[in-house]
């Protein structure tokens, strides 16, 4: 348990770094806090955090540095969130709400408002292509082996996606079948399409003639792609922190970055626990992000999770400031896509 004094040097080191970068020392705190207490009894003080754990000293001269432990406890114990101001939060609602007809703007809208005010790098999670509610389905051939899927479904979402076909089928054929899922499957999750179109086929083998089948094929690739669509914005931020000067630690980022699954899947926790979280450093399975920290919320539509929103940037970062827009962010996008069910 720490004393009342330990957490008030713990919150002022901490904020410190967050504000520098670099090692604090006990004079710089006593400076900056104006605590009644002298350097001596602060140095001390911080002597005793660094033999709990919670501090480290880079080098012998050098000042304190807050270790992932340090770090937790002043996430999850000491932090105070810094409400976001009336101005902000009615420009994040009116940013969001001028494309509330249309899902992806919207989502690449919310990485940009996550990047642009916290300055690093945003991320949206957009929801699972499986829980899509189909109200229409469109197959255009472009080319003799070319067609383009247009799917539009609930909350304003339209995908378009181009799928190569074995072999030649008309336009007669693909707008045949198009017809049939739009008249016997409108209304049901692009998961429970997918699900019946096997089980219809395996009743009325005959139904799906040759054809059909390999447009069954083709359709069932657009049903589920490979990969969850999420968008980022503001990777460029990170550059300006000397965390990731380090070339190796940089090459790691990038790649995670580039590798979009590989956020993805630290992401899925958020979306499995339906809350707020935080992850630093090592807490972070990934290691290509082992460097960071992350702060993440889940937007939801009713009790259901859709997606996840996040911000990505160094250990260090402002979370009384960040935890904050990131809910707020969350929490307006819930509402919209609530109303465009």
């Amino acid at each position: 348990m720490l004393s009342e004094r330990a957490k008030q040097v713990l919150s002022a080191v901490v904020q410190m770094y967050i504000t520098t970068g670099e090692p604090v020392g006990s004079r710089a705190v006593w400076k900056q806090y104006k605590f009644s207490i002298s350097p001596a009894t602060i140095r001390n003080i911080m002597a005793d955090l660094e033999e709990m754990g919670l501090f480290y000293q880079p080098h012998t001269s050098a000042g304190r540095v807050p270790t992932e432990l340090g770090w937790r406890i002043y996430i999850d114990a000491l932090l105070e969130k810094r409400p976001l101001s009336q101005k902000c939060r009615k420009q994040i609602r009116q940013s969001l709400k001028e494309d509330r007809d249309n899902i992806e703007k919207i989502l690449k809208e919310s990485s940009k408002i996550l990047s642009s005010y916290s300055q690093h790098a945003g991320i949206v999670v957009a929801p699972k292509f499986s829980t899509i509610i189909l109200k229409y389905i469109e197959f255009v051939q472009l080319r003799k082996n070319s067609i383009l899927t247009i799917i539009v479904g609930n909350r304003g979402m339209v995908y378009h996606r181009v799928i190569s076909a074995p072999t030649v089928i008309s336009q007669q054929d693909l707008t045949r079948f198009a017809n049939y899922l739009n008249t016997s499957f409108t209304g049901l999750t692009l998961g429970e399409v997918s699900q019946r179109l096997i089980e219809e086929m395996k009743k009325d083998k005959a139904r799906f003639d040759t054809i059909w089948n390999k447009v069954f094929q083709l359709s069932q690739h657009m049903f589920w792609p490979e990969r969850e669509q999420i968008y980022i914005e503001g990777t460029v931020n990170i550059l300006n922190y000397p965390e990731f000067s380090d070339v190796e630690t940089l090459k790691s980022l990038l790649v995670a970055f580039e590798e979009k699954s590989i956020i993805a899947r630290l992401l899925e926790k958020t979306m499995r626990d339906a809350k707020p979280q935080v992850f630093v450093g090592s807490e972070i399975e990934q290691k290509e992000l082992r460097e960071c920290g992350i702060v993440a919320s889940p937007y939801m539509s009713g009790d259901s999770v859709l997606g996840t929103v996040a911000v990505i940037g160094p250990i260090r970062m402002n979370y009384a400031s960040v935890i904050p827009l990131v809910e707020y962010t969350a929490q307006v996008l819930s509402e919209i896509l609530a109303k465009n069910e």
